[in-house]
């Protein structure tokens, strides 16, 4: 007899591992979300994201081998599976003496470090030489990493879910034993409802918070991708530019707003964020000013943070097992393979101690 496997919420937490799930045989799969790939909406992270693969995870942590189980999945796709929308391209981090101890540096250290636990898994990482950065740039360090078109890569994912018979629902669910209603029997339920874990009944983690990034989509070719350990307009705004696959545009970036749910774009902050991006990377504009760059629009996404790191856990609630994958903050694409392969040894080891 099949096992009834019900996913709540499809980000790219709940697609990827819909989608590990429905490789394994005797398993029925819904996903149920209240949200889907093409819908934009402020409590939908996963449609904002630039995204890419820039670990900040700390070594020898949990976190870290989820981003290190990530790449290997995200190189085969940018290397053999264009139709996914991902690419690889040359990444630049740069970072200033004067940022250390900020906010953006400390969240980023592990990725400013010149000899990060990364460097072995990523390709053709090195030093830049001093004399190659740009003043007020002490060090710098280069890869190559991939970007992700989210709007082809969210309904890519829900294609080979489709094509392994994978059914999807929309639902809203108060309770997350509310979920158990979409099948006449459900075995299992797999929690990655991101930010909304922080009120759906029965989780209601409330370590789960808002981290606030604003963004603005240009049809400007950086040519590379590139990230800054701090900026001099606050502790809480950051500097990134990375191109798209597959014509997605250039996503100019940012702010780590925590605890701040706006959703709507700050002007003040579109401009700073625009004067950031072409002061670091010119070839954007040709060396003139952010009036020649050309805007597709604005957006704003809020980061799933949980302090304390992603959950990936499992429980027993009543007569069904709950396994938990939600809370990865910005790292929401770099380690959803592994977050996700993570949980579905969690879902194995649920049906495994059921028989016994």
């Amino acid at each position: 007899m099949s096992k009834n496997i019900v996913v709540i919420g499809a980000g790219v937490a709940g697609l990827t591992t819909a989608l590990l799930l429905s490789r394994i045989p005797g398993y029925k799969i819904v996903v149920a979300a209240k949200h889907m790939a093409g819908d934009y909406d402020i409590e939908y992270a996963s449609p904002w994201a630039g995204a890419n693969y820039m670990p900040v995870s700390v070594h020898d942590t949990d976190a870290a081998e989820w981003d290190r189980k990530t790449w290997v999945p995200l190189e085969d796709l940018a290397r053999n599976h264009p139709e996914a929308g991902v690419h690889f391209q040359e990444c630049e981090i740069h970072s200033r003496s004067k940022d250390v101890g900020s906010a953006t540096a400390t969240w980023f250290a592990e990725l400013l470090s010149p000899n990060p636990w990364f460097k072995d898994v990523v390709p053709n990482f090195r030093s830049l030489p001093k004399n190659t950065l740009n003043p007020g740039i002490d060090s710098a360090t280069v890869f190559t990493s991939v970007c992700i078109n989210t709007a082809i890569y969210l309904p890519w994912l829900v294609s080979q879910c489709l094509k392994n018979g994978v059914v999807f629902k929309r639902a809203v669910f108060n309770h997350i034993l509310d979920a158990t209603s979409v099948l006449p029997q459900v075995h299992l339920v797999v929690n990655c409802t991101g930010l909304m874990a922080s009120t759906l009944g029965g989780v209601e983690d409330k370590s789960v918070i808002p981290a606030r990034g604003q963004i603005v989509i240009v049809r400007n070719d950086a040519g590379k991708m590139l990230d800054i350990s701090g900026t001099d307009d606050g502790e809480d705004e950051a500097c990134y530019v990375m191109t798209r696959a597959a014509g997605g545009g250039t996503i100019l970036g940012g702010s780590y707003q925590k605890g701040n749910w706006e959703s709507q774009p700050d002007p003040n902050l579109a401009v700073r964020i625009m004067k950031r991006a072409v002061e670091m990377c010119p070839s954007l504009t040709g060396g003139k000013g952010i009036e020649h760059l050309d805007i597709i629009r604005h957006g704003v996404g809020l980061r799933p943070v949980r302090e304390g790191g992603t959950r990936i856990a499992k429980e027993r609630m009543g007569d069904v097992w709950i396994v938990h994958n939600y809370g990865a903050g910005g790292a929401g694409y770099q380690s959803s393979y592994g977050c996700a392969q993570a949980a579905v040894d969690l879902v194995q080891d649920a049906f495994s101690r059921a028989k016994l």
